[in-house]
C-alpha cells in the first residue's frame, strides 16, 4: 500500500463550504446593522435597505450559485475517490493529497520509482473525449482546459520541490474520477489522460527512474517542507 500523505478534497471541501456561507453571514451582518439602526433611530431606511439588496442577492445566488457549490463538493468526493484508488500502490509509492504550491492546491502529486507526478483529478459527468488535440465533454469545449492546467500545476509542483532542493521532472496527469473517459489512455503533449480505474495500472507500468536513496531523500524533503 502507498503512504498517504494528507487529506483529498479538503481545500475543495473549504471554498465549497465558504462559497454557500458567505451570502448568509452578509445577510446577518446587514439585518443586524438594520435592527440597529432601529434601536438608535439613525438611518433606518439605508440600512433597511441594505437588508432588503442583501436578501435578495441571498435568493438570487441560492438560485443560481448553488450548481458551483455542489461542484466543490463533487470534486472533492472525486479527489477522495482517486485517493483511494492511488492508496493501493505498491508501498514503494508516497501520495501528497492536497498539495500545496505556488498558491494552488493540486489534488495528488504521486511519488515512487517511476518519479514524480502531478495529478488534476476531475469529476466531469458526460463523456469524455480528446478530439485533435482538445478535451471534449460531450462534444463541447469545457470552460476550463484541463490539460492547460496539469500543465501549470506541473510547473509549480517542481518549482516547490526546487525550493526544497531537488530539481525533479513533474509529470502531468489528468485522472477522471467518474471514469468517463472514453478511451483506455491518452496523452496531449506532455500530459496524460485516464479514467482512475487505469490510473494505478499506468503507474507501474512506467520505467524506474529514481534510485532507492533519492526517492528517500525526496521524500523525507517533501514531508518536511513547510
Amino acid at each position: 500500500m502507498a503512504k498517504q500523505h494528507g487529506g483529498a478534497g479538503e481545500w475543495a471541501r473549504v471554498r465549497g463550504t465558504v462559497l454557500s456561507l458567505w451570502p448568509l453571514f452578509l445577510s446577518f451582518v446587514m439585518l443586524g446593522a438594520f435592527l440597529a439602526s432601529l434601536v438608535i433611530g439613525s438611518r433606518t431606511w439605508l440600512f433597511g435597505l441594505l437588508f432588503v439588496t442583501s436578501l435578495i442577492s441571498v435568493l438570487t445566488y441560492w438560485k443560481k450559485g448553488l450548481r458551483r457549490v455542489e461542484s466543490f463538493f463533487r470534486g472533492a468526493r472525486g479527489e477522495e475517490r482517486v485517493a483511494g484508488v492511488l492508496a493501493s500502490l505498491p508501498d514503494t509509492y508516497h501520495v501528497f493529497n492536497d498539495f500545496e504550491a505556488g498558491g494552488d492546491h493540486i489534488d495528488h502529486v504521486v511519488v515512487g520509482p517511476a518519479g514524480v507526478f502531478s495529478v488534476e483529478t476531475k469529476s466531469w459527468r458526460g463523456t469524455v473525449e480528446v478530439v485533435e488535440g482538445h478535451v471534449l465533454v460531450n462534444g463541447t469545449l469545457p470552460s476550463r482546459d484541463p490539460v492547460a492546467q496539469a500543465q501549470r500545476e506541473a510547473d509549480k509542483v517542481r518549482t516547490a520541490i526546487r525550493k526544497v532542493g531537488f530539481d525533479v521532472t513533474v509529470a502531468p496527469v489528468v485522472c477522471f474520477a467518474s471514469d468517463t473517459f472514453a478511451a483506455d489512455a491518452m496523452s496531449c503533449g506532455p500530459v496524460k489522460i485516464l479514467n482512475s480505474s487505469a490510473i494505478n495500472e499506468w503507474f507501474t507500468s512506467q520505467p524506474d527512474i529514481l534510485p532507492p536513496n533519492e526517492l528517500a531523500r525526496l521524500v523525507q524533503l517533501l514531508e518536511t517542507r513547510k
